[in-house]
């Protein structure tokens, strides 16, 4: 069982997230300025800046806000395996994500696809491509007056991806989420459920309970601190083989029915105009259940369009 302190922890993070707030970066909008078949959300358009949630950071592939934009994400992910339980060694990742809003309310979403690089006894060092996974996303709600916000989403991801990176496992994917601001405060929180389809290898059956929760501050033009908490559940193991870890957000390996991994992230935003925005942040887990989570460095880059 590998343990470390929490102050341990910030202290490996405070000088690269230092670093990733001097770049120049720009403020994630929650509207879209170009929508595929109407008009932009006039209200939307007319929000303070401070009243702007910055968008999920941590866990890009499955944490989704409800807010109805249209942007690009470039992904860099790098995530450390604990020693003890696979033998150490690392994965790097680099994905793009599409976010192109259809009407005021519907949503297309591109939330997965990329490349991999592992560095790890675990695979062999292994390099490959992700699985791509895309679906639609519905704001039922969206009270621009109380800050209120609450949407729904299907997707499937298409086992494409390389099976020496644990990947090639079809899922169809529900999701649902909610956003609320305090002028300068904004939460938000998204479930999601998946279940693996058709799938015959021992990697893709279980049935999989994501949690997340979100908060930003908006500090100024430039600057918002972020905090999320991720949740990962296996609920059943299906066909799946019970190999004892679950592969978190990044592969579906079973783990073992109620199999669970807590994490927590702190990061920033920072901001240069209304197009671009940079964001990073460092998550380490905070329960002490044995899995593939030993600690991850996620940054991204936002092109609001």
């Amino acid at each position: 069982m590998y343990e470390r302190t929490l102050s341990a922890r910030l202290s490996r993070a405070s000088a690269p997230l230092l670093l990733g707030c001097l770049l120049a970066g720009s403020a994630t909008a929650q509207h879209a300025n170009t929508v595929l078949f109407g008009e932009p959300n006039p209200d939307g358009l007319a929000l303070p800046a401070e009243r702007r949630a910055v968008a999920p950071l941590t866990s890009p592939f499955y944490h989704e806000d409800s807010f109805i934009t249209s942007d690009v994400r470039a992904w860099w992910v790098r995530h450390e395996f604990p020693d003890d339980l696979v033998g150490g060694g690392y994965a790097s990742a680099l994905a793009v994500q599409l976010r192109l809003a259809l009407t005021e309310s519907l949503q297309f979403v591109a939330y997965k696809d990329g490349f991999i690089d592992f560095n790890a006894p675990l695979t062999g060092g292994a390099d490959g491509m992700i699985d791509i996974g895309a679906g639609i996303k519905w704001a039922f709600l969206q009270n621009w007056e109380t800050d209120t916000h609450a949407a729904v989403g299907v997707g499937y991801e298409f086992g494409a991806g390389d099976e020496d990176v644990l990947q090639g496992d079809d899922e169809f994917r529900l999701w649902a989420s909610f956003n609320k601001g305090f002028d300068r405060l904004h939460l938000g929180a998204t479930a999601n459920y998946t279940t693996g389809v058709g799938s015959e290898d021992v990697l893709g059956d279980s049935d999989r309970l994501f949690l997340h929760f979100h908060s930003d501050y908006y500090v100024n033009e430039w600057l918002s601190p972020v905090l999320e908490m991720n949740y990962y559940n296996t609920v059943s193991n299906g066909t799946n083989m019970p190999l004892g870890i679950t592969g978190v957000d990044v592969a579906n390996l079973g783990g073992g029915e109620d199999k669970d991994t807590l994490t927590m992230g702190l990061g920033a935003e920072v901001r240069a105009g209304e197009a671009i925005a940079v964001r990073a942040a460092y998550e380490f887990p905070l329960n002490d259940e044995d899995d593939l989570f030993g600690d991850r460095w996620t940054v991204s880059a936002i092109w609001s369009f």
